[in-house]
């Protein structure tokens, strides 16, 4: 079954097509056929694909919506041999207290993805718009819809409550939802898999590092706690987000500054973390090469900062679980930076992580065990695949096979 994964943000368009299969899914070996990228949806976009294997092809092409740049889409798969599409996979940000799972679209699961977008209204009316569009352009084809928010729905009430005024949830869904959860489902598959451990006998933190970061506390295969909140910025340090801050502070810099709440909230989310730290970029290569040339000043702050808040979201969640057996880096930063792995798991002796050094240094974007034997809590990286996931659920759900959270 080829199964097209879109995921429509803001201005872009992402897609790749893969083909998978119960069979295939059993022995890990679906196919990527081909992926690609839009950027700047409304002007003059920037198209980049490719096939599997073979070298990117970029191109400028003015499209005006996100149907538009489904049906450049559509017309490069089938003048590149790809024409058959028998399901399409979505990206949805955000499914609140509705979707605990992913879901087969219908009249039902659209207009929970519209009650859903006063929770996320930079991101699921774009993705409605992937959704209304595909639904368009392959008539007929089964359509899914796969939750960020959905992995975390096993949190408890303990864990997912603010304490603030308890009418503010009743009545506004005031609560932690928790992010990229597709991405930590994935590793905590990933992560059984390797051990051959069964969903029960899974008790990991998970560490999504990348332009946007949050961990996972997983208990027996579930989710417990996570550090992104109500919304993405709450947690850990990341690119251009501030993570936890002191929430007088929103009040303090729009009276001092003369500024709308608004305008802080997009400080918060755009100019801050790696960026508003270093003054230089959000992007952990570039602070590191510049740190490493003896030009750290901000630079090696911001690293520093990011490595700290790690490590104590990591201490507490050790704490939360009881202890763990082992702790997974994922994303971009978490898969190929070994530096900024080794940082975080500094001074965990006494939860007994021992990283094997060399071991450490070697691992770029590969599976792999980063600590000794005798290390009593295991330190791993798994490559993340969202899209992998989106495909094989989006097959589990048409073939009506129930998916192993």
């Amino acid at each position: 079954m080829n199964v097209l994964v879109l995921n429509a943000g803001s201005s872009t368009l992402k897609f790749e097509l893969i083909r998978t299969s119960p069979e295939l899914i059993a022995a890990d070996q679906d196919e990527r056929l081909c992926r690609g990228t839009i950027e700047g949806i409304g002007g003059e976009a920037r198209a980049s694909v490719e096939k599997s294997g073979q070298a990117k092809n970029s191109e400028s092409v003015p499209l005006a919506d996100v149907t538009a740049a489904l049906e450049y889409i559509a017309t490069w798969l089938s003048a590149n041999g790809f024409a058959e599409v028998n399901a399409v996979g979505h990206r949805v940000v955000h499914g609140g207290e509705l979707f605990s799972q992913s879901a087969l679209i219908d009249d039902g699961v659209l207009d929970g993805i519209r009650a859903c977008a006063d929770l996320a209204p930079l991101h699921n009316p774009k993705n409605l718009e992937g959704i209304v569009a595909s639904s368009k352009r392959y008539p007929g084809v089964p359509q899914a819809a796969v939750f960020d928010t959905a992995f975390h729905q096993t949190l408890p009430e303990h864990a997912f409550l603010y304490a603030v005024p308890y009418d503010w949830y009743s009545r506004h869904r005031v609560r932690r939802y928790g992010f990229h959860g597709t991405s930590h489902r994935y590793v905590a598959h990933r992560y059984r898999a390797v051990r051959k451990l069964a969903r029960e006998q899974t008790n990991i933190i998970t560490l999504h590092l990348g332009n946007g970061c949050s961990m996972a506390a997983i208990k027996a295969g579930r989710s417990i706690d996570t550090s992104m909140g109500m919304t993405p910025l709450e947690g850990l340090m990341m690119g251009t987000r501030s993570g936890d801050l002191d929430p007088g502070i929103l009040s303090v810099v729009a009276s001092r500054e003369n500024m709308p709440l608004e305008q802080v909230e997009n400080a918060l989310n755009f100019k801050s973390g790696l960026l508003g730290i270093s003054g230089l970029s959000n992007d952990m290569r570039e602070l590191q090469k510049q740190a490493e040339h003896g030009n750290g000043g901000r630079a090696a702050l911001a690293i520093e900062i990011f490595c700290y808040r790690a490590r104590k979201y990591l201490g507490a969640y050790l704490a939360a679980m009881g202890g763990a057996d082992a702790i997974v880096f994922t994303g971009g930063i978490g898969e190929n930076s070994a530096p900024i792995r080794a940082r975080i798991c500094e001074g965990f002796g006494w939860a007994g992580v021992a990283l094997d050094r060399a071991a450490n240094a070697q691992v770029r974007a590969t599976e792999a065990r980063i600590s000794t034997p005798e290390s009593k809590l295991s330190a791993y990286v798994i490559p993340t695949d969202e899209e992998l996931l989106i495909a094989r659920d989006t097959v589990r759900l048409i073939l009506g096979i129930q998916h192993p959270s």
